[in-house]
């Protein structure tokens, strides 16, 4: 395989297991800052605080008129049906209906409006994190999985959404609901108004119990499930490899593994969840039991009505019904904080910055000077050291040497997708650590052994390199670039519209529109990893001629597997262990007769 301009991702051994359950519940995770994630979640909510007071304004409407109902109700029986009074019987029905339909009409217009907020305030969300993504190092990607990544962007923001969509207005509705229940029981009877009070410190506890271990579990179905969908794209993005080498059943067990694992986090925490509906009916039943015992006797004794007594059995229900919701939210509330935590863990993190007065190059010349440089992707282990080379303008350089000897990192320490552990890089005389890391990168161009093409026509694939490039100067482009002919073979010629990586093309076709890119770029340097490797000798001939145009004039890095595609090399650096083993050109470097001469006699 081909170096990359990247470190290859280090996965975790996770061991797989028969119960996901025991593995689930020996985690041990660290206690979240509910508060504060929350308090930020409102930071993106009252952008839109006009909206937010029409939907509290609804909400207080909406649960006040849910209160009124089951009082006139209780009013109905004492003055209306008693009595026989069927005028004020009919009249308080027609007063009923209203109220009801109002009660309709600002329920939806709470839902109508807070689903607005809700939505503005996930798209102002996800945009952000989808631009955080953007600006974060190579550093920070590459150890991470990109679909546990994704599953951020996705999962875990459409949690945030589903909550905000409907809980919010819920857990506001049932506070103020319960208030209200409060002050009109105790208005109309304080005896039974402790009496229905009485199972709250029950429903306190029990809640207490539950929701401790509900938020851990919530956080790990999170976890787990962003584990499962980064396994899914890798595996599925690597399913030639997965054939090619018949692991079929190796991917299945170990993504049984990681799904035992998704099914235990998951049947704990629904199972514990679950628990909080069965509390609040046993309590609401145990409520409304004595509500009636006691409240029968008391109305024997002429101490209350028997219409005071419908409406403490109505509110009773009601009374436990907002704490049934509150308990309920309250669970999807903790499962959307844990998936906007994991969303902000990704926005705070460090993006890459330039220095507070970093130079902008205007243009580069491309002398390129490496004086003492050591660099390690680990703590432990230098990846190259003490490694010192002087590259002039024009020059083209190959990068030589057995795989993991320090070829890439080289060229990921010239693009600044990594920062040096000691020593200096110039280039035309500056220290590339003062320089803006847009400037330089856009002075790059870079033609890398794996291509890749977005979903699109031919023609958006080419002008990537230069967005304000006209059709004429694409073309002209793809004609340098030995790519016209076969892109005019093409149904729909520039038009064609390629899949996603460029699917329908060959690898070779594919490396001619990444060098036409590169070609309307116009770089000042350029690197090239193995640009012609896996390719049939026609289009080896194309791509090696496009690329002299190419490097032509331009300070050059390849990256060299095949050594007899860098004999016309300027210089050639070997690396061999992270250190600088020998350097010169072809014929002085066979002359020495010392590595790099037992490299070719083996090649």
């Amino acid at each position: 395989m081909s170096n990359q301009l990247t470190r290859p991702f280090r996965y975790k051994k996770i061991p797989l297991t028969d119960s996901g359950e025991k593995t689930y519940l020996k985690t041990k995770t660290k206690p979240r800052n509910w508060k504060s994630t929350i308090k930020r979640i409102w930071s993106y909510l009252a952008v839109h605080n006009k909206y937010i007071v029409l939907v509290i304004l609804m909400i207080v409407l909406s649960s006040g008129l849910s209160l009124l109902g089951p009082f006139l109700v209780g009013m109905a029986i004492d003055e209306f049906l008693v009595s026989h009074d069927v005028t004020g019987l009919g009249k308080l029905l027609f007063f009923l209906f209203f109220i009801y339909v109002f009660y309709s009409i600002s329920i939806w217009l709470q839902n109508f409006w807070m689903i607005g907020v809700a939505q503005k305030t996930v798209y102002a969300m996800r945009s952000q994190l989808f631009k955080r993504l953007h600006k974060l190092p190579i550093s920070y990607l590459d150890k991470r999985q990109h679909g546990e990544l994704m599953s951020r962007l996705t999962n875990d923001m459409e949690n945030v959404s589903t909550t905000l969509n409907s809980s919010v207005i819920q857990i506001f509705s049932s506070i103020l609901t319960f208030i209200g229940i409060i002050v009109v029981m105790i208005w109309l009877s304080p005896i039974l108004t402790l009496i229905t009070l009485a199972v709250i410190p029950l429903m306190i506890f029990g809640m207490k119990w539950i929701t401790r271990r509900t938020s851990l579990f919530f956080k790990e179905q999170q976890k787990h499930l962003g584990e499962v969908n980064g396994y899914i794209e890798e595996t599925i993005s690597g399913q030639r490899i997965v054939k090619a080498f018949s692991k079929e059943e190796h991917v299945v067990a170990a993504f049984r593994g990681k799904s035992e694992r998704l099914r235990g986090a998951g049947f704990w925490a629904q199972t514990y969840s679950g628990f909080i509906p069965k509390l609040m009916n046993v309590l609401n039943n145990m409520s409304f039991a004595l509500i009636a015992g006691i409240g029968g006797i008391l109305a024997f004794n002429n101490v209350i009505t028997i219409g005071v007594i419908v409406i403490f059995a109505e509110y009773s229900r009601q009374f436990t019904r907002p704490l049934n919701d509150l308990a309920n939210q309250f669970n999807t509330l903790l499962s959307a904080v844990a998936g906007a935590e994991r969303v902000f863990e990704v926005i705070d993190e460090e993006e890459e910055r330039d220095k507070g007065r970093a130079l902008e190059l205007s243009e580069i010349k491309g002398t390129v000077s490496f004086e003492n440089v050591s660099f390690s992707y680990e703590d432990d282990q230098n990846t190259i050291s003490n490694v010192s080379f002087k590259v002039n303008e024009g020059e083209t350089v190959a990068l030589v040497g057995p795989t993991g000897a320090g070829k890439t990192t080289i060229i990921n320490l010239l693009s600044k997708f990594y920062e040096p552990v000691s020593g200096v890089i110039t280039i035309d005389g500056h220290d590339i650590t003062d320089v803006k890391i847009e400037s330089l990168r856009q002075h790059l161009g870079f033609v890398l052994q794996d291509t890749h093409l977005f979903q699109g026509s031919i023609r958006e694939n080419i002008r990537y390199g230069r967005l304000d490039a006209s059709d004429e100067e694409v073309e002209d482009a793809a004609k340098q670039a030995n790519a016209h002919s076969f892109i005019a073979t093409l149904s729909d010629g520039y038009e064609t519209v390629l899949d996603q990586d460029g699917s329908g093309i060959s690898q070779g076709q594919k490396q001619l529109l990444s060098i036409a890119r590169v070609m309307l770029a116009n770089p000042s340097m350029l690197i090239l990893d193995e640009a012609t490797s896996s390719i049939d000798t026609i289009t080896e001939i194309n791509i090696q001629e496009a690329l002299k145009r190419l490097m032509k004039g331009r300070t050059s890095f390849v990256i060299a597997h095949r050594l007899n595609t860098i004999k016309e090399a300027d210089q050639i650096i070997v690396l061999k262990e992270g250190q600088l083993f020998e350097k010169g050109s072809h014929d002085n470097l066979l002359a020495k007769r010392g590595y790099y001469y037992d490299m070719c006699s083996r090649s």
